[in-house]
């Protein structure tokens, strides 16, 4: 009884896991994630500030892509500490509450995303559905109210998830499957009863992930409904590439994550490689791939980025 004692309150820290499957590639591996990161952070950090200096993007669709980018820096930098302790520096301890805090700023940046694609989505059906009122329907205090709700939604659903975690007794390995700290991997490690933890995460995934995807899934159908109203072939194109970018970054946030999901519910025979490796995708694709693509769809930040590039010769 005593030794079970000492276990449960000695639980001050987590061991995190790299790629035990990959020895020996370590070193290109770390490369790999760290080449991931520079274009994530450059891209974004690139994006920001060409609508900072660009009059013309002054407008709602641009201010939503400023919270996107904002966001997957976010992602990025939270994810960073550890992985570079991990690979590169073969330091994988982490304090107990600096896990949480990490668990926390991962899944508050997740939630907040899927929240920015639903405000997209819905910048994208007043622009298609009702354009004469899109100035008035929009407006700057709008949106910042809208950014704002996002980010309150989010820290509100997240919030709990550490003081979940933290009433309950960690007697089993404190080994971590992943070089970073994410709820459904913390909380496989009490020994207490995690049947609350388990429906608040349920909870939280439904009425965030669900909802927001059912709603974007929505403004499509309403835009594609009024598209095909137009007379007009190339007047319809000229509408739905306005959508390309958006469609996109939702497929990119969307596909992965579910990936995750299902393999996390169903996969649980499936190789440890595989459960990381999606995990991984669905952490470091959206934040990289976002820039790049609204860089490419985006003829003013396209402009931008041209200027930028030949000031440099």
């Amino acid at each position: 009884m005593g030794s079970f004692e000492t276990n449960i309150s000695s639980m001050t820290s987590f061991t995190l896991t790299g790629f035990p499957e990959m020895e020996g590639l370590e070193h290109w591996l770390a490369a790999l994630l760290l080449l991931l990161y520079a274009v994530s952070i450059l891209g974004n950090s690139l994006i920001l500030f060409i609508i900072k200096e660009e009059q013309s993007l002054h407008q709602p669709m641009y201010y939503f892509l400023s919270l996107l980018s904002v966001n997957d820096l976010g992602v990025s930098f939270s994810t960073l500490p550890t992985i570079l302790a991990t690979l590169c520096f073969h330091a994988p301890e982490t304090a107990f509450d600096a896990c949480l805090i990490q668990m926390f700023f991962i899944h508050f940046f997740s939630w907040t995303e899927s929240g920015i694609l639903l405000a997209m989505s819905f910048d994208r059906y007043v622009a298609i559905c009702n354009p004469l009122h899109y100035s008035t329907v929009l407006t700057d205090i709008r949106v910042a109210h809208m950014g704002i709700s996002i980010i309150i939604r989010s820290f509100c659903m997240v919030f709990p998830l550490p003081f979940l975690l933290k009433r309950l007794p960690f007697c089993k390995d404190n080994i971590l499957t992943h070089s970073y700290c994410l709820h459904p991997d913390l909380i496989r490690l009490p020994c207490g009863d995690t049947t609350i933890n388990s429906m608040y995460g349920l909870f939280i995934v439904v009425s965030a992930f669900g909802v927001d995807s059912v709603l974007i899934l929505l403004s499509y159908v309403l835009i594609l409904h009024s598209v095909l109203a137009i007379a007009s072939w190339e007047e319809r194109l000229k509408s739905l590439n306005t959508c390309v970018s958006h469609i996109c970054a939702v497929l990119i946030f969307y596909v992965p994550m579910v990936s995750v999901s299902m393999v996390h519910r169903f996969g649980k025979h499936a190789p440890e490689y595989v459960h990381k490796s999606m995990s991984l995708v669905y952490l470091f694709v959206p934040p990289m791939l976002n820039p790049i693509i609204y860089s490419i769809k985006t003829k003013e930040i396209r402009r931008r980025l041209h200027k930028i590039l030949i000031s440099k010769h």
